[in-house]
């Protein structure tokens, strides 16, 4: 009977040294249908000093205790899914659980495998997918029925036929701008982990952003004014990229902003930025109109999120520019920081690294 005691010991010993070298969660159950041993990663989803417990008390959700004791019984595997929500996000686990037996000992290994990532990709690009079906299923809903009615009722009517190909043409615009910007999105995220090492001047590329903007600010009675721009200001960056993130941002500032209103670009130089942890420059967009609702504010970076969707489609809007932002940034090792307040306009800041 020692023997055996010390053998099992020895083999206990053994599997608990395997759960803990395993890089997931792992809870190993012992005939007894007590819990022999957790790894660090299953404690930090159940908590410590669960050993000796009954895993009916521990692992609560039926469909696990099922395949367990399934195992118990017919020592064969079994599989089940374990679900929790934490932080308010729903987290979704593979379980396998295994029977591991020999002359002298036996045990189930109960391992989770975490498939929360895989799951929200996937239901990510389930969303992409239906989100760009329907923002070009409007515009070409709209030229067909246009195409219809031309080749129709409208077919001798010049001024129907007029104002119907101006229509069209604004829709197939607005799908061209939609195109051009998954196009740009998708090159933007295939080169996420190239960092650039070009040096570029962000007060030259902030200049003429502006100088090109003008037009537009002067048809909104809107006062562009940029400061701390004068002199340059060399960042490894890419050129274009840049230049597109600051022509949608303060683009947007100029159209959500009001009309004879001011949309003020103010770059300056930080040696320690709190968000990047070291130096900085801060490239700041305030506009001065109604405001966002803080409550729309973490979703303003998603693809084809809208605060005021008719507003947004009214105004050439595709729901992608802010996304596009958000992955140059990334790419940049910089950040966007979104302040704003109901009526006292919008400040979206872009954080780069300085060095």
């Amino acid at each position: 009977m020692r023997e055996r005691s010390v053998i099992e010991m020895t083999q206990a010993q053994l599997v608990t040294q395997m759960a803990a070298a395993l890089p997931f969660p792992v809870i190993i159950v012992g005939r007894d249908e007590r819990i022999m041993a957790t790894n660090a990663q299953a404690e930090a989803m159940f908590g410590k000093g669960n050993e000796g417990r009954h895993y009916i008390t521990v692992l609560r959700q039926p469909m696990l205790l099922d395949a367990i004791e399934s195992v118990l019984r017919l020592s064969e595997p079994a599989r089940a899914e374990y679900r929790v929500t934490e932080a308010g996000r729903d987290l979704h686990y593979n379980v396998h659980a295994n029977p591991v037996i020999t002359d002298d000992f036996a045990c189930v290994t109960v391992a989770f495998e975490d498939r929360t990532e895989v799951d929200e990709a996937g239901q990510m690009r389930r969303d992409f997918v239906a989100n760009v079906s329907h923002e070009l299923r409007t515009p070409l809903t709209a030229v067909l029925g246009f195409i219809e009615t031309l080749q129709g009722p409208a077919a001798n009517d010049a001024g129907a036929r007029t104002r119907f190909l101006e229509i069209m043409g604004k829709e197939a615009r607005r799908m061209n701008r939609i195109v051009g910007d998954l196009l740009s999105l998708s090159r933007v995220q295939a080169d996420r982990r190239v960092r650039p090492t070009e040096e570029i001047d962000i007060s030259a590329i902030l200049r003429s952003v502006a100088l090109s903007l003008t037009p537009l600010a002067q048809k909104q009675d809107v006062t562009l004014t940029l400061e701390g721009a004068q002199d340059a200001t060399m960042i490894a960056g890419d050129h274009d990229q840049l230049t597109q993130v600051f022509t949608n941002l303060i683009e947007n500032a100029i159209k959500y902003g009001g009309t004879d209103r001011e949309v003020l670009v103010q770059v300056t130089a930080h040696a320690q930025e709190p968000t990047l942890r070291g130096p900085a420059l801060r490239v700041d967009v305030r506009d001065q109109g109604e405001g966002i609702d803080p409550v729309h504010i973490p979703r303003l970076t998603e693809r084809f999120y809208r605060v005021d969707s008719h507003r947004s489609r009214e105004l050439g809007g595709t729901g992608l520019g802010l996304a596009i932002v958000k992955h140059i940034l990334n790419r940049h090792r910089g950040r966007l920081k979104i302040e704003s307040h109901k009526g006292q306009g919008t400040c979206f800041s872009v954080i780069l690294p300085y060095e």
